[in-house]
């Protein structure tokens, strides 16, 4: 799989193109309330600017809005460029004040695609470390053995279910989880069951 970047902080680059400002905003966020909190926030500061251009991705959420520029001339170029850099976990917003000359369709996916490239150039990238979640269903009587492993490789446990056999929930580096489930079985000696289904 592969690696997935994050911004380390917030990062703001402004350029002008004939005689628009074009203002690229960069923020690591979590969820979509946080990036609407950022969002109003870049409206207050900005309450004359004519387009407020924003894509947001981040974990089973994402959105690409024009606001009011021709279709896939504003968030699919910054779309593109947060793509191509991999990253994940940001909301992208440009801030544009028209200047009086219109650029076209291409003029605005270039000046789009010019501001957010500005602007992570000027950002720091660190890389994401994704988690996966697996089950591993062990005998009652080893699920101590099984944590005292997780908690050596590190590895975060909850308990699912308790009955005959004990399942936990084991939240893995998704780089590592075949290397990790295949260490636990040697350290299980065999005596622990992974499934891939969502209990």
């Amino acid at each position: 799989m592969a690696t997935l970047f994050q911004l380390a902080r917030p990062v703001q680059v402004e350029i002008d193109i004939k005689k628009s400002r074009f203002i690229a905003c960069l923020y690591p966020v979590n969820d979509r309330e946080q990036a609407m909190l950022q969002l109003v926030s870049l409206r207050r500061r900005w309450p004359d600017a004519r387009h407020f251009c924003a894509v947001l991705l981040v974990d089973g959420d994402s959105m690409l809005d024009d606001d009011g520029e021709p279709s896939g001339t504003a968030a699919k170029p910054i779309y593109n460029v947060l793509m191509h850099k991999k990253l994940h976990n940001v909301f992208a917003v440009v801030v544009r004040y028209f200047g009086g000359v219109k650029l076209g369709a291409g003029g605005l996916v270039r000046a789009y695609t010019q501001a957010v490239s500005a602007a992570l150039q000027q950002g720091e990238l660190l890389p994401v470390q994704v988690m996966t979640r697996c089950c591993a269903r062990v005998g009652f009587a080893q699920e101590s053995r099984l944590r005292r492993f997780c908690a050596e490789l590190g590895l975060e446990v909850e308990v699912v279910q308790y009955a005959e056999d004990v399942v936990l929930s084991l939240l893995i580096p998704q780089a590592q989880l075949a290397e990790m489930q295949s260490r636990l079985y040697d350290l299980m000696a065999g005596d622990v069951y992974f499934m891939t289904d969502e209990m």
